[in-house]
């Protein structure tokens, strides 16, 4: 059986040119998809699991709203051949494919379409979640772009407990998703992002073809580490990356400030303070109500950690009773899931979190904010009724040695932290004003954050920003695909956009936000339009 399946996707290969047609058909594209997949890894429409399936990876409740344009099809592949398969048949009958890893996307674009009408299928990667790691020297591992942060994590920790993976926060994340926009977490000053720690991938590409690194060329594999791969470049099923030493103990704490207990002036410092700590320590902060919580991260004992803090922050009051001593692995289910969480709890895959509709965006700091503005803040916005909240992450240490042209993320050097404005209401009633709280505080901060552009990260999506515009034919305009991309990614966009047709120059995988192509030839004659009009 599985050699006819392999022969029937030989022959699909062979035979399809490979051209997108405008007009889709559903049952023929079903029919294509049976002969290569078996069909318990199908859910049509019309299949009793399919409202389940396409809810199981969900995170925002605002996305299964009634008229939210719903995919003909969930694809679940067990094998890189089910995602060949997927592709071959999609080109054939005129059906893009999105594809998933853990449902984080902010604005749910690797399940949903912004526009109704439009004929897609969903490539669903939660049944390829294996992690392989290997100890080395190197000390890398292979992972499955359907696994989560969490399952990446509880492999490593288990592996050694002097291994690690600088990552994000947040162990319901799929690896896929995070490492196609970069991924930073609390080992981010020590040892940059999860995406600089890519040495290897496999690749689904337009043609339904199986590339790794080697093959897919070097422009290509820069793009997808960060330059959002997972739904711009093909299917991304798994990738190599490089493991991280920690050491045996690490000390959190967590420390709460008041407004009344100087929140507004221990914050206006942190922003001097947290960017050139030692890169073994890293400080955020949770601003909400009227409180800011400093939240910690320390490789190494609380005895060596104290020192550091008296003399560089001692404005915090960090002492003995706010340390917590344990592993890294620990740590990861502390920080993020409370005191009570176990390491075994970062495996599942769903939390509470998942239920509560949510908005957010992002900014770039390079310059501190002012007293009075953060005043202002606590006073004006963060005092609302209607409040959400706001992360900050600083920057400096590794992430910013790393020059902004090495990875599609370009922010670097001269990046004080990242902000991100988060709210999240319970019913769509509340939608209007909870969602209007996070773009007003928005264009409040315009004046203080960074410019020219206005950077944004790409993992936390905003279709505030933008979003594509179809140029000639189905392919997604440049031009108005640099409205948003150069916020997420800078100078950068350009040539990850050169990657992009380099690829996919028909601009098969796409979405709302996903990289157009642009042709160098294209470059070239405008490039010669400028030169004759000297």
């Amino acid at each position: 059986m599985a050699s006819l399946r392999t022969m029937a996707l030989a022959m699909l290969i062979m035979i399809s040119s490979f051209f997108f047609s405008s007009y889709a058909s559903s049952d023929n594209f079903l029919m294509c998809l049976s002969a290569s997949i078996p069909n318990k890894l199908l859910f049509a429409e019309s299949s009793p699991r399919f409202s389940s399936v396409l809810a199981s990876s969900v995170r925002n409740p605002r996305f299964l709203a009634p008229g939210t344009a719903r995919p003909l099809c969930i694809i679940t592949p067990t094998n890189a051949s089910h995602a060949q398969a997927a592709v071959v048949c999609g080109r054939r009958h005129g059906v893009r494919l999105r594809v998933r890893s853990g449902g984080h996307d902010y604005e749910g674009l690797s399940y949903r379409s912004v526009r109704p009408g439009s004929a897609f299928a969903v490539v669903d990667l939660a049944r390829l979640r294996s992690v392989r790691v290997t100890r080395g020297p190197p000390a890398t591992a292979w992972v499955d772009s359907g696994a989560t942060l969490g399952e990446l994590y509880h492999a490593v920790g288990r592996a050694s407990g002097r291994l690690a993976f600088p990552a994000g926060l947040c162990p319901t994340v799929g690896v896929g998703g995070h490492l196609s926009g970069g991924g930073f977490g609390m080992l981010l000053r020590k040892h940059g992002l999860a995406a600089d720690h890519v040495v290897d991938a496999v690749l689904v590409d337009a043609k339904g073809r199986l590339l790794d690194r080697n093959s897919m060329g070097r422009d290509v594999f820069w793009a997808i580490r960060g330059g959002g791969g997972g739904g711009s470049f093909g299917i991304v099923l798994s990738w190599r990356v490089k493991l991280v030493p920690v050491p045996p103990t690490v000390t959190v704490f967590t420390v709460a400030k008041s407004v009344e207990e100087g929140a507004v002036d221990i914050l206006a410092k942190w922003q001097e303070v947290a960017p050139a700590l030692p890169d073994d320590l890293f400080v955020r902060v949770l601003v909400q109500g009227q409180v800011a919580s400093f939240q910690s991260l320390y490789l190494g004992s609380c005895d060596a950690l104290l020192p550091v803090m008296r003399h560089r922050f001692p404005a915090l009051g960090v002492n003995r009773k706010h340390c917590k001593e344990m592993t890294w692995l620990q740590s990861v289910a502390y920080v993020y899931l409370g005191a009570g969480a176990t390491v075994e709890d970062i495996l599942n895959r769903t939390s509470a979190v998942d239920a509560v509709f949510s908005k957010a965006t992002s900014d770039y700091v390079r310059r501190g904010i002012s007293r009075d503005t953060w005043a202002e803040v606590f006073t004006g916005w963060l005092a609302k009724p209607d409040a959400g909240l706001m992360i900050l992450d600083p920057y400096g240490g590794k992430i910013a040695d790393v020059p902004e042209s090495a990875t599609p993320f370009p922010h670097r050097g001269g990046v004080l932290y990242n902000i991100q404005y988060m709210n999240f209401w319970e019913g769509s009633s509340e939608e209007a004003a909870r969602a209007g709280w996070v773009k007003d505080l928005y264009t409040f901060m315009e004046p203080h954050v960074s410019k020219n552009p206005r950077q944004a990260y790409a993992n936390y999506k905003d279709l505030w920003l933008g979003e594509n515009v179809v140029g000639a034919g189905p392919i997604r305009s440049f031009e108005a695909g640099k409205v948003w991309g150069e916020k997420y990614y800078k100078s950068n966009f350009r040539r990850i956009a050169m990657a992009k047709h380099e690829i996919d120059p028909d601009d098969y995988f796409s979405n709302e936000q996903s990289i157009p192509p642009l042709a160098v030839q294209l470059i070239l004659t405008n490039m010669a339009q400028v030169d004759r009009s000297y």
